[in-house]
C-alpha cells in the first residue's frame, strides 16, 4: 500500500470513528452556544446602555440630548466590538488553534503598524474627542477651517460635510484644528430697509411695527417677534431703519428674504416709497437743474 493510500485510509478510518464524530458535534454545539450568547449579551449591553441614558435624561440636570445619542451609538459599537472580538477568540480556541499565540503575534504586528500609522491614530483619537465633547453631530451646518456645510457623517477617522453647492469635502479627523458650529444656538437676520426723504418717517415706522406683530404666526421660523430698532443710517436718497428678528438655527436668511418682501408689499399698500437710485443734472451757465425723465 503506498504513502498516499495510507494516508487516505486513515482519514476515513477516522471519519468512521465515532470519538470523532462525537468531538466535532461538541466543538460545533459550543460554537453556537458562543454566538448566541454574544447576541444575547449585545442585546442586553445595548437595553442598559439606552436605559442608563434614558435615566440621565429625567435628571434635573440639564444635558444635552445631541450628546446624549452620539455617545449611546458610540457605546453601543464598542460593545459590539468587544464582544464579538471575544467570541471570535472564544471559537478559534474551540477549533483548536492557539489563541494565546495568535494575540501576541497580534501585539507586535499592531505595535509596528502604530509606529507606521501615526497620522491614523492620531485621527482616531481626535474623532474619538469629537464625538465625546459633542463639538458637531451629523446635520449641524459648521465652518471647520476653509470649508463650511452640512456634516453627513461622523467617524473615528474622517468627517464629511456638504457645501450648499453640493461638494462633499473628506476631512481626515485630525486636521480639524478650528470648529465653528452655527447649530448650535439661534441665528440673528438682520434687515435694513430704506425710505424715502419725502415719506413720513413716523407713519412708516408704525405702519412696520404693525406688520412686525404679525411675523410669528405666519413664519414658525422666528423665535419672538420681530424688533424694529429705529433708524440706523442716512442714505443719500433714503432714510435706513433696521429689524433684527431672532429664528431658529440657520433659519435667518429665508427668514430675511421673506420679512423684506412682506414689508415691501405693505409699504406699497400704504403708499409709502422705496427711494431707488436718481440722477440730478446741473446745468452751470442757465443755474437750471434737471432730473432725468421729468
Amino acid at each position: 500500500m503506498s504513502i498516499t493510500e495510507k494516508g487516505i485510509q486513515k482519514i476515513i478510518d477516522k471519519f468512521q470513528n465515532e470519538d470523532t464524530w462525537l468531538t466535532m458535534g461538541e466543538g460545533l454545539l459550543k460554537i453556537v452556544a458562543i454566538i448566541v450568547i454574544s447576541n444575547i449579551l449585545i442585546r442586553i449591553g445595548k437595553v442598559t446602555i439606552h436605559n442608563i441614558f434614558k435615566i440621565r435624561n429625567l435628571s434635573p440636570l440639564t444635558t444635552s440630548v445631541r450628546r446624549e445619542e452620539t455617545l449611546s451609538k458610540l457605546l453601543d459599537n464598542i460593545l459590539s466590538y468587544v464582544i464579538y472580538f471575544i467570541a471570535l477568540m472564544m471559537v478559534l480556541s474551540v477549533l483548536g488553534i492557539d489563541v494565546k499565540a495568535l494575540i501576541a503575534g497580534a501585539g507586535v504586528v499592531g505595535l509596528a503598524v502604530g509606529f507606521g500609522a501615526q497620522n491614523l491614530v492620531k485621527d482616531v483619537i481626535s474623532g474619538f474627542f469629537i464625538i465625546f465633547e459633542d463639538q458637531f453631530s451629523v446635520g449641524d451646518h459648521v465652518r471647520l477651517g476653509q470649508f463650511e456645510g452640512n456634516v453627513q457623517t461622523i467617524g473615528l477617522r474622517t468627517t464629511k460635510i456638504k457645501s450648499w453647492t453640493g461638494e462633499v469635502h473628506i476631512l481626515p479627523n485630525g486636521s480639524i484644528m478650528e470648529v465653528t458650529n452655527f447649530s448650535l444656538n439661534n441665528s440673528l437676520a438682520i434687515i435694513d430697509v430704506g425710505i424715502a426723504y419725502e415719506e413720513d418717517i413716523d407713519k412708516a415706522e408704525k405702519v412696520i411695527r404693525e406688520l412686525l406683530e404679525t411675523m410669528p404666526e405666519k413664519y414658525e421660523e422666528l423665535v419672538k417677534t420681530p424688533d424694529y430698532l429705529g433708524i440706523q443710517n442716512f442714505g443719500p436718497s433714503e432714510v435706513i431703519v433696521r429689524i433684527v428678528a431672532e429664528t431658529l438655527p440657520m433659519q435667518h436668511t429665508a427668514v430675511s428674504r421673506k420679512i423684506r418682501k412682506d414689508i415691501k408689499l405693505t409699504l406699497d399698500e400704504h403708499g409709502i416709497e422705496i427711494p431707488y437710485p436718481r440722477m440730478v443734472m446741473y446745468a452751470k451757465d442757465s443755474g437750471v437743474t434737471k432730473e432725468p425723465g421729468v
